[in-house]
């Protein structure tokens, strides 16, 4: 295990000093002006140019030739006015020297490493399970958040986990709460190699970003595509010496302001006409297949509490809750059906809850040279990390992935098969994922089964042996077929009864059929109570009681689990047209009745 070459801070400190390098050496190096083929320093023309400020790296001697030469001997030292500060200096060196450490490759896929310790390992403890994760916490404050900056050791599996570094300070890298909810960390990429990405690759992306920006910075293009500026800056260097770019002005932090030149705006309008995409450099697929395995929802068995978190704002039985909870631990997927109205899609949409809140994904995928976008604002919901404010970055992620909360992705009537395929826009040549792709690692809830566009059949053919073996085939516009991970919970919510929609042999893939049952009348009545603290509305249990006498037991109305809500809302939209004051009242309810059950009866 190696690290990487620092400069000594003592030149950063003490400008006079040269410890022992011979000065300041580093060659200038400025933008080219147009006609004027030289790249020394503009300044150097109107005198002695000023010496660099940056760390000694061999060169000529000339920046440094005036400056005098000091000893780093314990002597020397003594004598200089600088003695008090040598404390702090020291500590400075070995903070910088803890957070540069260069992990060893491990043999898990370049660019991908696990965040915890081995007291809180994946198969171990599921991230779903606050208990444990309470516990590693206290048994362990800092191991999540070392793993970011401490040196990183293969392990006998084929993963990297992380080994301690006490010297690393604690202010500096993340806390131990960053990290509790998840189990997989990205990290930055040294390498070009380590990226899974080829430098002309990289190129490609950073000439359409020219095209279209006009010109920007190395740290502009850095940031764009989502990979270190030490990369980049020496990817603009061999681009400019290529005569692909020109510098334009200098820029700030020893940085330039880079154009493309003629020939590479000619180049970049070919780029342009076989694929228009110059955002974040794609993730490789190996590499996306293993975070799905890293982050797998097979891995997360929720307990009672944890499904008490998820369904914290609906009124769940004791019944219901030993019916789901063995459901959600399978991860492969069930039916939920019953009457409309009595909870079903909220209760799909809150079980993801109960896996855990965050997992990493890539915003695109490289297939083959050809870009598929993973990331989407409107089906992931981004949790960023906070930023420390500073020039260092104490997360050291790879920024080509984003951490969101764990998807659930609600797709009804309005479902077809191009869905469920990977869409290529002939136009600007980029993919879009599918969407079970999006929802991996997440729940994908099919809501309203048996009502979409396309046949049921079809959409249970398309999907029986995926949800049988947990992997997935698409088909990709040149004509291959890849195969990706399958790893959601599904589930199906229907007013139907699924014997009426599907044939045994898919039933039996879908272990857990679950019938979500009307309210009784006390958990009606509760269901009034907890709506009116929620709209506000003062509760009044006798009138609740002559609605109940009055609307639904004579008629034989069955009770269900939103009219509460709904009935409420209707006598607060009355009171507040005819500016009365919003409560429960007989006469409120019936004009509430008669609105809202005038054609269901």
């Amino acid at each position: 295990m190696s690290k990487r070459s620092l400069p000594d801070v003592r030149s950063f400190l003490f400008p006079g000093r040269d410890n022992g390098n011979g000065g300041d050496r580093r060659p200038t190096v400025e933008p080219n002006r147009r006609g004027d083929k030289s790249t020394a320093d503009p300044r150097a023309e109107q005198g002695n140019a000023p010496a660099s400020r940056g760390p000694n790296t061999a060169g000529n001697g000339s920046a440094g030739a005036n400056v005098p030469e000091a000893s780093n001997s314990p002597a020397s030292t003594s004598t200089n006015a600088a003695q008090p500060n040598e404390e702090k200096l020291n500590q400075l060196l070995a903070r910088i020297n803890s957070l540069s450490s260069n992990p060893a490759k491990g043999e898990a896929p370049a660019g991908i490493m696990a965040s915890g310790s081995s007291a809180v390992s994946p198969s171990a403890t599921p991230t779903g399970n606050r208990q444990a994760i309470n516990a590693a916490q206290t048994q362990q404050p800092s191991g999540n958040a070392q793993a970011l900056s401490e040196p990183a050791k293969p392990s006998a599996t084929g993963g990297v986990h992380s080994s301690s570094n006490p010297a690393t300070s604690a202010a500096a890298i993340p806390t131990a709460e960053e990290w509790a909810e998840t189990t997989f960390v990205p990290r930055e990429p040294q390498s070009f190699a380590e990226a899974g990405l080829t430098e002309s690759a990289v190129e490609e992306l950073l000439v359409k970003f020219l095209m279209a920006r006009g010109d920007a910075s190395g740290r502009d293009a850095a940031m764009q595509v989502k990979l270190p500026f030490a990369l980049i800056n020496d990817l603009l260097q061999r681009m400019k010496r290529e005569q692909l770019v020109y510098f334009r002005g200098a820029s700030e932090m020893n940085d330039y302001v880079y154009q493309l030149t003629e020939f590479g705006r000619e180049r970049a309008k070919r780029l342009i006409d076989h694929c228009t995409y110059f955002g974040a450099a794609p993730v490789p697929l190996n590499q996306y297949i293993a975070s799905v395995k890293a982050q797998t929802i097979q891995n997360q068995h929720p307990t009672r509490e944890d499904l008490e978190f998820a369904f914290s704002d609906l009124l769940i039985n004791t019944h219901m809750f030993d019916r789901l909870g063995p459901a959600i631990n399978s991860g492969r997927g069930l039916f939920l059906y019953g009457f409309p109205g009595n909870g079903k899609t909220s209760i799909a949409e809150r079980v993801t809850a109960a896996f855990g809140k965050y997992i990493w994904i890539p915003r695109a995928i490289s297939l083959d040279g050809h870009v598929m976008r993973l990331f989407d604002p409107m089906n992931h919901v981004e949790a960023p990390l906070e930023s420390g404010g500073g020039l260092i970055d104490q997360y050291k992620v790879d920024k080509r992935w984003i951490r969101v909360n764990r998807p659930t992705i609600v797709a009804g009537g309005e479902l077809t098969m191009e869905n469920l395929e990977v869409t290529y826009n002939a136009v600007t040549g980029i993919s879009e994922a599918p969407l079970q792709l999006k929802s991996n690692c997440g729940t994908l809830v099919i809501d309203d089964f048996g009502r979409q566009r396309m046949r049921t059949d079809e959409l249970l053919n398309r999907w029986i042996v995926p949800l049988e073996k947990r992997y997935d085939f698409l088909n990709m516009s040149n004509g291959k077929k890849i195969q990706v991970p399958f790893d959601q919970l599904i589930v199906f919510s229907t007013n139907l009864e699924p014997k009426d929609l599907v044939d045994d042999a898919f039933l039996r893939r879908i272990p857990y059929k679950i019938e979500v049952p009307n309210p009784t009348e006390p958990e009606f009545r509760e269901l009034f109570k907890i709506m009116c603290t929620v709209l506000s509305i003062a509760h009044d249990e006798q009138a609740i009681t002559y609605l109940i006498e009055t609307h639904y037991k004579p008629v034989e109305r069955p009770f269900r689990c939103c009219q509460p809500r709904d009935l409420l809302l209707q006598v607060r939209n009355f009171c507040k047209y005819k500016k009365l004051k919003v409560e429960l009242k007989p006469e409120y309810f019936d004009y509430a009745v008669e609105n809202y059950f005038a054609v269901m009866g």
